[in-house]
C-alpha cells in the first residue's frame, strides 16, 4: 500500500532531500547536489520565488520507506503573464512503480485542479526559470550545472499517466578545438566594428549595479520565449546572489551597441563537476575541503573542464545584428583560458531555428534532449 504524506516536519524534508541517493546508487552518471541547496531553493521563507507561488511537497511511502517524491507548484506570476491557469510538478522521483508515480501525480493533479488549475506542466524544479525538463535523450552522459538528470524508466512513468509533450528542449556541446574559430572570429569582429559593437566583463566591484543592466536585459529579451516568466528585482537578485560565488567574470558578458546595453550572456563554470567529487551531497564535515580544493583550490585545473552557457539574451531591437553568434564566438575565444575548452549551450527550445542555425555553424553537437510535458486537468 502507498501512503502520500505532505512534508512538513524537518525529519520529512530530510527523507524528501535524501531519496535520490537511494535511487542512483551505482549511477556513474547522476551528480549528487549539495543537499542544503535542494532544502533552500523549497524554502517558501527563504526563497522569493514563493512570494507569488504556492507549494505542496509530497512523499510516497511503501512498508516506511520512501519510494518517490513530487512538489506541487502553483505560479500566480506566471498565469498572470500568460493569461492560464497553469499549475506545474517538479522535483520528481520514483522508483520504477507505476502506483508510486500515479498516487503522486494524482496528489498534484487534484490539489492543483482545487486551486482552479486547467492544467499542469512538468516537470520544472520550481519555475521555467530555474531546472526543468525531464531527460529523454542523453543517458550516458553526466549533467552540466542546472540541467537535471533521471533515469530513462521516468518517461514511461509520465506518459502512461497520460501526460504528453509540451516541448523539447536541448543542449548543445560547442569545442572551442573545432577548426571552425578562425573564421567566425573574423566575422563576428567585423560584424562589431560596423555595427560599433562592444563587448566587456562584467565588474564584481560593482555587482549590484550590473544586475540592474542585466535584469532590463533579462525580462525584455526572453518575454516572447515559450514558458517565460518575468524576474522581479527580489527574485532576479536573490538568484544573482546565489550564482555570484562561482561566477567567473571572464565568461559573463555585456554586449553594448553605440552605447546602450544592448545583450548579456552568462557562461558558467560546470560546478557539477565539484559536486561528484563530494559525492554525498554534504559540506560538513569533509565536503567543505573537497569544494575549496577542487574549486576554489589547486585541484580546479583538473576538475572543471566544462562550462555551461546558461543565459544568452538580446533586446529585441537589436536582434538582426548576429549579437546571439558574436557572443557564441566571445565564449569560444575565452573559455581555454579558463581551462574549460568545451561548454554546453543550454537549454534551447527544439523550435529556436535561428540559436540552433547558429550552433550548427560552429559545429556543435547536440547531445542531450529533455521534455516538459503537460496534461489537461478540467473537470469533464
Amino acid at each position: 500500500m502507498i501512503e502520500i504524506q505532505t512534508v512538513t516536519s524537518s525529519k520529512d524534508w530530510k527523507r524528501f532531500v535524501d531519496l535520490p541517493w537511494s535511487l542512483y546508487r551505482g549511477n556513474p552518471y547522476w551528480v549528487p547536489p549539495l543537499r542544503i541547496a535542494v532544502r533552500d531553493v523549497l524554502s517558501v521563507k527563504k526563497n522569493p520565488f514563493f512570494r507569488h507561488a504556492k507549494l505542496l511537497p509530497l512523499i510516497a511511502i511503501r512498508d516506511r520507506e520512501v519510494v518517490g517524491r513530487i512538489v506541487g507548484v502553483v505560479d500566480q506570476a506566471y498565469n498572470a503573464f500568460h493569461q492560464e491557469q497553469t499549475g506545474f510538478f517538479g522535483f520528481f522521483e520514483s522508483i520504477d512503480d507505476k502506483e508510486v508515480s500515479d498516487s503522486l501525480l494524482d496528489q498534484v493533479t487534484e490539489w492543483a485542479r482545487a486551486q482552479g488549475m486547467e492544467r499542469v506542466l512538468g516537470p520544472v524544479n520550481p519555475s521555467t526559470n530555474h531546472e526543468c525538463g525531464l531527460l529523454i535523450e542523453g543517458f550516458d552522459k553526466s549533467p552540466r550545472i542546472m540541467m537535471t538528470y533521471n533515469p530513462p524508466y521516468y518517461a514511461k512513468l509520465i506518459e502512461d499517466y497520460g501526460l504528453v509533450k509540451a516541448k523539447d528542449l536541448q543542449a548543445w556541446d560547442v569545442d572551442s578545438n573545432n577548426s571552425f574559430t578562425q573564421r567566425l572570429i573574423k566575422i563576428a569582429d567585423r560584424q562589431r566594428k560596423r555595427s560599433k559593437i562592444t563587448v566587456r566583463e562584467v565588474n564584481m566591484k560593482s555587482f549590484d549595479q550590473e544586475v540592474d543592466i542585466m535584469l532590463d536585459i533579462y525580462n525584455s529579451a526572453w518575454e516572447k520565449n515559450w514558458g517565460f516568466v518575468p524576474m522581479d528585482e527580489v527574485e532576479f537578485r536573490h538568484m544573482a546572489k546565489e550564482m555570484k560565488m562561482i561566477i567567473d567574470p571572464r565568461l559573463l558578458l555585456i554586449v553594448y551597441v553605440e552605447g546602450e546595453p544592448a545583450a548579456f550572456g552568462l557562461t558558467l563554470p560546470n560546478i557539477n563537476q565539484v559536486f561528484h567529487k563530494i559525492g554525498d551531497g554534504r559540506l560538513l564535515p569533509f565536503g567543505i575541503f573537497k569544494l575549496l580544493w577542487h574549486y576554489f583550490g589547486p585541484g580546479r585545473q583538473s576538475t572543471v573542464t566544462e562550462t555551461r552557457i546558461l543565459a544568452l539574451g538580446i533586446k529585441p531591437k537589436f536582434r538582426n545584428l548576429g549579437l546571439g553568434s558574436l557572443l557564441y564566438v566571445e565564449y569560444v575565444k575565452r573559455s581555454p583560458a579558463t581551462g574549460a575548452p568545451v561548454g554546453e549551450a543550454s537549454w534551447i527550445l527544439e523550435d529556436n531555428k535561428d540559436m540552433i542555425a547558429s550552433l550548427k555553424s560552429m559545429n556543435a553537437i547536440l547531445t542531450r534532449r529533455y521534455r516538459i510535458y503537460q496534461k489537461s486537468i478540467v473537470s469533464a
